[in-house]
Parts: C-alpha cells; sequence; structure tokens
C-alpha cells in the first residue's frame, strides 16, 4: 500500500506595506518635527498673518515689524494667541515626517531620491490639505475679527474641520492645493542646493569623495540650503495663505497673483518672509537635534 500525504498548498505571505519603513527612525522623525512646530510656531503664526494682510481689510490688525506683531498680540489674546492653529501644525507635520520616512530608500541614487521625495510630498499634500486650510483660518482668529458668520468662526481643530466641510465642501477643504503643489519644488532646489554645497566643501578641502560630514556641517548646508530654497519658492506660501484665508474669497490662483501684483507689487508676494526665514534654521536645528538623540536610544533600547 502507497501511503499518501496530504500537502497544505502554500500561502503566500501577507503583504507588509510598511516593511521597509524602520520605525525608530519614523518616531524620531515625528519627534523632531513636533517638537521643532511646538517651539517655533509663532514665527508660523506670524507669517501667515504678514502674509495675508494687504491692508484693504479694516477689520484686520495691521502690524509695523515683528517686535510690534509680538508685542500686539500677547497684548490683546495673550500668549495663547501666539499659539493658535498649532494643533492642526503638529499634526501636519507628523503626515510629513511619516510619509517622508516612508518614501526613503538608501539604495536610491540622487536623481531618484528626488522624485521619490517629490511623490511623497504630493501625496502628503493631497492627504493634508485640509488640515492646512485649518491651520491657516484658526492662525487667523483675531480677538478683534467682526462681520464674520459663526460658520467661520472656529474653537479648535476638529470644528473648523467640520465647518469647513459644513458650509464649503471638498472645494473649501482643498483650498490652496494648485499653489501647494508648487511648494512640492522646495525640497528639490534644497536637496540641489545642499548637494552642491557639500561638493565645493570637499573640494576646497580635499577629502574624499565619499566623505561623512561633522555635525556642524551637516547643519550648516542644511540651513543654508533650506534658506536659498525657501527664498525661492516662498511666493507659493502667500498665494496659498490668501487663498485659505476665511476674510476673502479668489475665484482662483490667477486673480490672487493678478490682485497681489496690482495694489502691492513684486513685495506683496513676499510678506511674511522675515518670520519665514528665522523659523528656517532653528527648526532644522532642532528636528536634526532631536531626531539623533531619539533615533539613538530607541536604536539601543532594541539592541539591549
Amino acid at each position: 500500500m502507497r501511503s499518501f500525504v496530504a500537502t497544505q498548498p502554500k500561502r503566500n505571505a501577507p503583504v507588509n506595506l510598511f516593511s521597509h519603513v524602520k520605525f525608530e527612525y519614523l518616531l524620531a522623525g515625528i519627534s523632531g518635527g513636533v517638537a521643532s512646530t511646538l517651539v517655533l510656531h509663532p514665527l508660523d503664526l506670524l507669517k501667515i498673518r504678514f502674509a495675508v494682510n494687504d491692508g484693504q481689510i479694516l477689520t484686520r490688525p495691521s502690524y509695523n515689524g515683528l517686535g510690534n506683531a509680538v508685542s500686539t498680540i500677547i497684548k490683546e489674546e495673550g500668549v495663547r494667541g501666539l499659539y493658535r492653529g498649532v494643533t492642526p501644525n503638529c499634526c501636519y507635520n507628523a503626515i510629513k515626517a511619516w510619509m517622508l520616512e516612508s518614501s526613503n530608500k538608501k539604495t536610491l541614487g540622487a536623481g531618484s531620491h528626488m522624485l521619490a521625495a517629490a511623490e511623497a510630498g504630493l501625496i502628503t499634500l493631497f492627504i493634508a490639505n485640509p488640515i492646512l486650510v485649518v491651520k491657516t483660518r484658526m492662525c487667523l482668529q483675531y480677538s478683534t475679527s467682526t462681520g464674520l458668520p459663526p460658520s467661520k468662526h472656529y474653537t479648535g481643530m476638529l470644528d473648523a474641520l467640520v465647518k469647513v466641510y459644513r458650509h464649503e465642501g471638498l472645494p473649501g477643504m482643498y483650498k490652496g492645493l494648485i499653489p501647494g503643489m508648487f511648494g512640492v519644488s522646495h525640497g528639490a532646489l534644497q536637496f540641489c542646493a545642499y548637494e552642491e554645497m557639500k561638493k565645493k566643501y570637499i573640494s576646497y578641502y580635499q577629502l574624499p569623495v565619499d566623505n561623512k560630514l561633522g555635525t556642524m556641517q551637516y547643519l550648516s548646508f542644511s540651513a543654508l540650503s533650506q534658506l536659498f530654497a525657501a527664498s525661492v519658492t516662498y511666493p507659493y506660501q502667500v498665494i496659498r495663505a490668501r487663498l485659505q484665508d476665511q476674510y476673502k474669497e479668489y475665484s482662483g490662483v490667477s486673480e490672487v497673483i493678478k490682485r497681489t501684483w496690482r495694489y502691492e507689487g513684486f513685495k506683496g508676494f513676499y510678506k511674511g518672509i522675515v518670520p519665514n526665514m528665522l523659523k528656517v534654521t532653528p527648526a532644522t536645528a532642532i528636528t536634526f537635534v532631536i531626531y539623533e538623540n531619539v533615533s539613538k536610544a530607541l536604536l539601543k533600547d532594541k539592541d539591549t
């Protein structure tokens, strides 16, 4: 008699979409991004308030420089006024860190790395644009605001999301999406500038091509490349903020550009750039330092 052993058909192993993600680095990236957001959010708020102020809405407060803006906000709204919109800002930065880490494949070449970063940026934008709308509107909740309907006064992030969707639908949730797409080029410009500075540094000191940078070199080149990219791409942030502003309605990007140019000229596209630039360098430093320390601590615990 021949015996037959019943064999079970092989099942395909479940596909893990996040198998390439190192969660220690992911948590470190999110921690660094959220920490820098909490520390530097007041500069983001100031950037938005300066960016939308075209001088045509009398009920909107007007500031004579950064010092006056800070003192006026604290006087009229308290210290909490500097942190309006901080919750959606933290949420957005956590999503961005997650998407960037998910797309970060160490074996990619420079061109492929830039493409992956651009793809991650676009996906992040589609996922998080409603949060950016809410962030902008909460930053523009002035204590002196009058004339706005209750549908455009928000008590918090969830209340804002519900009201925007209920009264403006999906178009309201995705205001500023098109200029935001141009903002994806920020990462490509920063990457190119960073790589060029690194090459020049290595060439000047006649170091090996694969030489690793020290912490200070990394921070310096990262901050300088960030400043360069921010200065070139900044106008899209003004256009996006104005489209998302609850105090004015624009038919689209072209109308924002035309009206800004007509009434404010070239300078109008760079309103708020000073607080934006002041935020760049410390944000890079805080994110980098926390990222390195958190990732090292987590990896150390994993090894023990």
